[in-house]
Order: C-alpha cells, then structure tokens, then sequence
C-alpha cells in the first residue's frame, strides 16, 4: 500500500554561532559545486585559502547579531510551518522538514522518511525561483540520498512557484500593513547569482543575458531562468498590490567574489535611492520565504546603516512570509496541487537532470 510524504528544503544555518560551527557550515556550503561552480582543485583553493581563513569570523559576529534564545531564526521559523503543514494535511500525508547545509540533514529526514514507510515523496525545495545554487543543488541532493537510502522511493520534484497566485497572494498578504504605511519607494531586493550561473542554465546558450529584453520576451529559458522568474514575481506583486510603476525598483544582493554578478547591486542601490530623495524606504526580499540572516542582517541591519549614512532617513524590512496564516494556506495548496498534478513515477529530476553533470564543470 502507498504511503505519502512531504520533504520541506531549506537553505541552512551553522549548529552555532561559534567560529568552528560556522567554518563547518560556510565549508559545505561554499563546496558545493552548484555554488561554486569552478574545478574542485579551483574550488578547494578559494574556499579553504581565501575563503575560509577570515570569513567564519565576520560571519559568526554577523549571526550572533540575529541569532535567537533558541537558535537560527531561519531554522526555527522553518520547523514551525513544517509543524503547521503536517498539522493541515493530517495523517495521511508525513511531513519532514531538511536543510540542504547542515542539520536537520537531508540524509537524516529521508530515513525517517524509509521508517514511515513512505512509498511517494514530494521533495519540496522551499526556494520560488529556479537557480543552480538553491534550487537545483535542494533537488539533485534529494535525489541522490534517496537513491542511496532508500532506491524504490518514488519521487517527485515541486517546481518554482514564483508566480502561482497563491504564492503572489501570500506574499502580498503578509506586507500589507507595511505596504498601507507612509513610504517613498518599495525596493524587491532578491539574493543575487554570479551571471554565469544564468548562461550556463539556459540550455540555447543564446537568450539569457544575450537577447534584448531576454527577460521580458517569453521564450523556453524562462523555466530555469532565476533573473526572469524574480521580475515575473515582481510584476505579479505590484499588480496584485496596486504599487505604481515610479514607486518601485528591483536589485540583487549577496554578492561574494569579484565576477560579474545580476544587478544592480543592493547596496550600490540603496546609496542611489537615498541620494535621488528617497527618505522612508520598504525594502522586500521575495526570494527568501523565512527571515534569515540574509534579510535580518543583511539589509535590516547593514542596508538600514548605509541607506542612513547616505541621506535616508528610515528604511524597514518587509519580514518574509515566516508563519504568516495566508503563507501556510498557500503553502498547503502548493503542496496538495503538486499532489494531484501527476503521480510520481520513480526517482527522478526535473527539470534539474539536464544540469546535473553540466553544472559541476566551470563555464
């Protein structure tokens, strides 16, 4: 007899705040070939000689900045709407939640998996938009694990929901009230993706990134298209939100390394925001669907002291969805509609099996 269940994949934190802890997290993070995606002889250098000398530290102080009594606010957020799915699915469907760094691993939610007699998995990478490094690396994990732990499993992979209605409907639920507050411009600020990473996934070699306007003309790459699929969630927020076209901008953050990276930058934009004007700023980050340090760091620290520093005078971080009640219905959806879309018919990736040995070599 079959037997359901839910895989959840987040990104991941440090067991710690600790500098080891953090070393241990930034070392498999940075490994992976998805992320770094140069020769493992390139990639071991960077990462354990240039990398991995200084960066634990300045990451470790920049946890502890947003760390909570209970630990990694990403974390906790995370098992609590794991919690709230399985409490609305019920019984029938088992829900694990697994981080792609770190722990809970993924190696340990699919045994539990195998323990619960689970026959048919949706392995549900918690990223909306399709990229090599969050996405696809969340999938090619999953799979690879479960052919190994557990190989008549069957498997199916939810794919990026950056524009289903549910998704729009959340996202734009939960930043209503700051959205109803008095402000001068709304920033959508999305984790950003060296622009190789693009290229390499569109599989024409001649659209992303090379056709003017590549984004805006519908064309096949926009299926793993991370740049097209932010702005169609961009497009599909403000329409939904009624935000006007001159009272929003988009931008991409986190960058690391001196390769061209999507822009513009986050904080190269949030100087040019506040020296054009702009005094109260909103700043959203739909690529994260739980505050992390990313967002609680990242920009509404950081990006809070240079938008100050350089003439604004109030930026707020829209929080991300967390366990908004309109996210965790939505997300319910998502999950039910992936469901009934189609059976699960073995182990298998999609779209993410062409990338899979590609996405390892450098460009």
């Amino acid at each position: 007899m079959s037997r359901h269940g839910v895989l959840l994949i987040n990104l991941g934190s440090p067991d710690s705040t600790s500098v080891p802890d953090v070393r241990k997290y930034l070392g498999e993070f940075l490994m992976d070939p998805r992320v770094i995606d140069s020769p493992w002889p390139v990639r071991w250098s960077v990462v354990n000689l240039a990398i991995l000398p200084s960066r634990p530290a300045q990451s470790a102080e920049a946890y502890g900045k947003v760390w909570t009594s209970e630990g990694s606010p990403l974390l906790i957020t995370s098992r609590n709407v794991k919690q709230a799915l399985q409490n609305q699915l019920g019984e029938k469907l088992v829900v694990e939640l697994a981080m792609r760094y770190r722990n809970p691993s993924i190696e340990l939610a699919m045994t539990r998996l195998k323990e619960e007699g689970i026959t048919d998995l949706l392995v549900f990478p918690m990223f909306p938009h399709y990229a090599m490094s969050s996405f696809e690396t969340a999938a090619v994990r999953a799979t690879e694990v479960a052919l190994k732990l557990a190989p008549n499993m069957r498997l199916k992979i939810a794919q990026p929901y950056y524009n289903a209605p549910a998704y729009i409907e959340a996202l734009v639920a939960s930043s209503f009230e700051y959205l109803q507050a008095p402000h001068d411009h709304l920033l959508f600020s999305f984790h950003g993706l060296p622009e190789r990473h693009l290229r390499k996934a569109d599989c024409s070699g001649r659209h992303c990134l090379v056709a003017p306007g590549c984004c805006e003309t519908p064309n096949p790459a926009h299926e793993t298209c991370y740049r097209a699929q932010c702005l169609a969630t961009v497009r599909a927020f403000v329409a939904t939100a009624g935000v006007p076209e001159n009272k929003y901008s988009v931008a991409f953050q986190s960058r690391l390394g001196k390769d061209p990276w999507l822009k513009p930058y986050t904080d190269l934009e949030l100087v040019r925001l506040a020296s054009e004007g702009v005094k109260r700023l909103l700043v959203i980050c739909p690529a994260f669907v739980s505050d992390c340090l990313e967002t609680l760091e990242e920009i509404a620290i950081r990006g809070r002291e240079i938008f100050i520093e350089s003439g604004g005078l109030e930026l707020q971080l829209i929080p991300c969805m967390n366990e908004h009640e309109v996210w965790l219905s939505a997300l319910e959806k998502i999950v039910r509609n992936e469901f009934t879309a189609g059976r699960s018919t073995g182990t298998q990736v999609q779209p993410v099996a062409r990338f899979a040995e590609g996405s390892r070599n450098s460009p």
